[in-house]
């Protein structure tokens, strides 16, 4: 019996303390927009009021408020101008209003709760479990309704509504993840609830977030250790909610213009001649592209950024010869130096620029995937930064336009790889830094390039980040695919649509997936035809595309045989086509954070039956795209959300919306449609972005109702240096009224230091139901040509007018030089 009393009191000793928050008996205020309030056990709950929708909530159950590091993620903790936060004490609560919240802290037990201005509640702890402590950890519980869906989380795999599941956040290195698999390369712990709110929980350990798992009655969030620190963000819609957590954490930079021209990569593209002759193919053949990868093996040693000897005999004369041909080339970085007879590796080791083992205080020996171990350069050390941005200079110099950061986790830290948590980085140890180990180094990257290229955009894209990646690069969804059976990789590549969908709501706006799959050997092309040529005709409409695939497995349109490299070639210049509606989307995306390929549920937040789509997206705004997924299918079933949808393909046929409709796909047919009441600039095809400066603009106006008006606002501007910050752009407004006498188009240009060209035309091209009497630009009647002579002056005389009719196509064109001043055109009936 005395061994068992002693038993039961060691297992006492032992076992966690579980603490709940408890009563509420006091508060504080610090400042004029934060509020403390403090629980008889000693823990605090610290409210601090960041505008009238957005709440910053720190539980504490040490009171102390404390944290080891600032936020890698938040970048404007600047309060907007509520004045002084007041606090209304009840007999059982405490209560704080904004204009648009109503936030109550009851007081036994202390309980969270967050009301709108019209006393709905929007938010709330789940009864006394608000906020649980055990020893370093922390779990936040919130009652979860029987309606509420869940969307955000970055790049996971599965649907998109997170309702029903869980997730890690822990940087992995999953090469031909699953469509299940889970945790991937990249950690954004933000998400967004049907009930009109976000949380960001800015916590870089390996949190865990359970939407429903556990019970019907509440969801979690939990942190092992760190600062429990989460943003509430109140919003009308997922975009006002999407937007203010980038107004957070920072707005996205701008790829360069060409950066979203077509890209072609594979394993070992590494060596100079196989380079130049892929470019020459593509300008044979006529397929566009603008980008040609070098993958790891490009480098001596990792990671030196010293071009491989044999490989490369010429290098700056090669970059000379692909730009004279119109590609960039961007070549990959690992964040480690090889031990291998690497002289960098010793001058590293002297500087003392390694992350350490704890246990032997030398830098930690990483087992690397290519070129033996490795020391991991660690990127938190301020002294190491510009000692790296110095080594890829290098290649800059060389004349490279820019990089891809890979492997950034580090490579093989994943759950299971215990023994990396013995690292220690300056700024602390490995379970702290490992989610935001690649963005430190991102963060690295693009500052030390600002520094050395003055006034130049970066290209960087990455595989592992953190919140906030969007600062300083952009995404690409990892080594997808099949590996097992690259015939098979239909499933992965229906769930990259999502995957990159929901990277998307966590503040990626460029990415792209790697057309073909990364993973599997390809050893029947003809075989692979068809996965290929779905792949290609979705990574078109990914804000960047890449073809990549492993090793030396070439991923080139024309290896597919001749039917897949004319689809892929069709696919590719569409691309280049819409690049104009692409580019001014990109703009809205640095300023708002908004994705360009974008849920069906955030551009239509109140139709039910668009949460569960995940395999279509809407495009910008104004078009709906529903790649082919399925082996075999050549017949899409796509849902259009309410309102009319007209076939983008053939530019007449009207759909109503609301409904699902079964549309023909063969093979060369992607399914796009285009909302009534649109307008789409387009330009014509060219084999890199911008070959042509003087191009026509292309402006495709899909007409509303009478008395009903449709408008885009075009904006262009340098493409390569970094004056969109100043805002020299150019914006050029055309909107379209229906009227019963026909349609009055107002264009009203607006330069601000900045005109794409002033030798360019204009093409309105109307997409009507019957041929116009006539056309009018100011007061003056324009004559009706033939479309032959409009296409062939638009390229080259600037000076002409003219307007046709093609009653096969039902299009009325009508082409004017675009002198930069205001016009009205009117089509009369």
């Amino acid at each position: 019996m005395r061994h068992f009393k002693i038993l039961i009191l060691l297992l006492w000793i032992h076992s966690p303390v579980i603490m709940l928050a408890g009563e509420c008996i006091s508060y504080e205020k610090q400042g004029h927009n934060q509020v403390i309030f403090t629980s008889k056990d000693g823990a605090k709950l610290s409210l601090t009021i960041q505008s009238s929708s957005v709440i910053k909530v720190w539980y504490d159950p040490l009171g102390k408020f404390q944290r080891s590091n600032g936020s890698f993620a938040v970048v404007d903790e600047s309060p907007d101008d509520i004045g002084e936060v007041q606090v209304n004490e009840e007999p059982a609560c405490y209560e704080i209003f904004t204009s648009k919240l109503r936030i109550r802290l009851n007081k036994s037990p202390m309980q969270l709760q967050i009301f709108d201005k019209w006393q709905k509640l929007i938010f709330s702890d789940f009864k006394e479990k608000g906020h649980v402590s055990d020893s370093t950890a922390v779990k936040a519980y919130k009652i979860l309704r029987a309606d509420e869906q869940f969307f955000g989380l970055g790049e996971k795999t599965g649907p998109l509504n997170r309702r029903g599941r869980s997730y890690k956040m822990w940087n992995s290195d999953r090469p031909c993840y699953s469509v299940t698999e889970d945790p991937l390369a990249k950690s954004i712990p933000f998400f967004m609830s049907s009930y009109r709110y976000g949380i960001f929980l800015d916590n870089t350990y390996k949190t865990e977030f359970k939407f429903g798992t556990e019970s019907d009655e509440y969801y979690s969030f939990e942190a092992p250790n760190g600062a429990f620190v989460y943003y509430f963000i109140f919003g009308k819609d997922y975009k006002e909610i999407q937007k203010q957590y980038i107004a957070l954490t920072g707005k996205p930079i701008m790829p360069p213009k060409w950066a979203f021209g077509f890209a072609q990569s594979r394993g070992l593209y590494t060596k100079e001649a196989q380079a130049l002759e892929i470019a020459a193919e593509f300008r044979q053949r006529r397929i566009p592209c603008d980008i040609i990868y070098q993958d790891i093996g490009w480098t001596q040693n990792l990671q030196d950024f010293s071009w491989r000897k044999g490989n490369y005999t010429d290098p700056k004369g090669m970059l000379e010869k692909l730009h004279r041909q119109g590609f960039k080339m961007l070549v990959s970085q690992d964040p480690v130096v090889s031990q291998r007879a690497n002289p960098q590796w010793k001058e590293a080791d002297k500087l003392g620029y390694f992350v350490k083992d704890i246990r032997t205080g030398k830098p930690y020996d990483m087992p690397w995937p290519w070129g033996g171990n490795c020391g991991v350069v660690d990127f938190t050390l301020p002294e190491a930064a510009d000692w790296w941005g110095r080594y890829q200079q290098k290649a800059l110099n060389d004349g490279v336009d820019g990089f891809w950061t890979d492997m950034g986790e580090p490579a093989w830290s994943n759950e299971e790889d215990l023994d990396r948590l013995n690292m220690k980085h300056h700024i602390g140890m490995h379970d702290e830094i490992h989610n935001v180990y690649g963005l430190t180094w991102d963060k690295v990257v693009k500052e030390q390039f600002d520094k050395r290229n003055p006034n130049k955009r970066i290209f960087q894209m990455t595989r592992s980040a953190y919140a906030g990646l969007q600062r300083y690069t952009f995404g690409w969804t990892n080594d997808c695919g099949n590996g097992n059976d690259v015939l098979e990789g239909w499933a992965q590549m229906e769930n990259q649509v999502a995957l990159g969908l929901s990277g998307g709501l966590g503040g990626i706006p460029f990415w792209t997936t790697d057309i073909s799959g990364y993973c599997g050997d390809i050893t029947d092309y003809p075989a692979m035809a068809e996965l290929y040529t779905r792949w290609m005709q979705f990574g078109i409409f990914c804000p960047l595309s890449r073809a990549h695939h492993e090793g030396d497995n070439a991923v080139e349109p024309w290896l597919f045989g001749e039917v897949a490299e004319k689809n892929a070639k069709a696919a590719i210049e569409l691309k280049y086509q819409l690049f104009p509606y692409l580019y001014t989307y990109s703009r809205i995306a640095h300023d708002t954070g908004l994705p360009i390929t974008r849920a069906l549920f955030m551009e239509y937040p109140n139709d039910l039956a668009s949460i569960s789509i995940d395999n279509q997206f809407i495009y910008g705004s104004e078009l709906l795209v529903a790649p082919v997924l399925k082996k075999g299918e050549r017949v899409k079933k796509v849902y259009l959300p309410d309102g009319e949808w007209i076939d983008f393909n053939d530019k007449k046929t009207v759909y109503l919306g609301g409904q699902t409709v079964a549309y023909r796909a063969p093979l060369g047919v992607i399914p796009i449609f285009v909302k009534k009441g649109a307008i789409v600039p387009m330009m014509p095809v060219m084999q890199y972005i911008h070959e042509q400066k003087d191009y026509p603009l292309l402006v495709h106006i899909f007409p509303n109702y009478e008395d009903e008006n449709t408008s885009f606002e075009l904006y262009e501007d340098e493409g390569i240096n970094l004056d969109y910050l100043k805002d020299i752009a150019s914006r050029t407004t055309f909107q379209c009224t229906t009227t019963a006498k026909g349609y009055t188009t107002a264009i009203d240009p607006k330069d601000n230091g900045f005109i794409q060209s002033d030798k360019r035309n204009l093409v309105l091209i109307y997409h009507l139901e019957a041929r116009p009497a006539s056309v009018h630009i100011g007061n003056a009647v324009i004559d009706s040509v033939e479309e032959e002579v409009i296409t062939q002056k638009m390229n080259t005389k600037q000076e002409s007018m003219g307007w046709s009719w093609n009653e096969k196509t039902q299009e009325c064109w009508v082409l004017i030089p675009d002198r930069r001043i205001e016009r009205i055109i009117q089509i009369s009936n």
